[in-house]
């Protein structure tokens, strides 16, 4: 079982940047990709970016690709979003999840453990 904890979020203006933790607990975090996703209100939960084990492949959302940067550090358990350029349309919870079967799958519902989530808050 893997526990998730995303830190990092904020307020901040349009044109900032914020840079999204997700530090996890279990010996096996290494085997797993990892993807960010972001929930805005009255929207469905949508895929943002994805690192595979050991962060030699990623991928991302089109809305996010240039701007978002996903890296890991196995050893100390801990997947960051940095994220430049934000919009007011970055506005969302974002959470981190964890998935061992589908490599940088891009489906929440292929995920399967999941942290709480941290709310980014973008001000035009």
């Amino acid at each position: 079982q893997v526990q998730l904890v995303e830190s990092g979020g904020g307020l901040v203006q349009a044109g900032g940047s914020l840079r999204l933790s997700c530090a996890a607990s279990g010996r096996t975090f290494s085997s797993y990709t990892v993807g960010w996703f972001r929930q805005a209100p009255g929207k469905e939960r949508e895929f943002v970016a994805a690192i595979r084990r050991n962060g030699e492949f990623t991928a991302y959302a089109d809305s996010v690709k240039g701007r978002f940067t996903i890296s890991r550090d196995n050893a100390k358990n801990t997947v960051w979003l940095q994220m430049n350029s934000l919009k007011p349309e970055d506005t969302a919870v974002y959470y981190c999840a964890t998935n061992y079967m589908y490599s940088l799958s891009r489906s929440y519902s292929q995920y399967d453990y999941w942290g709480q989530g941290t709310r980014v808050t973008v001000s035009s």
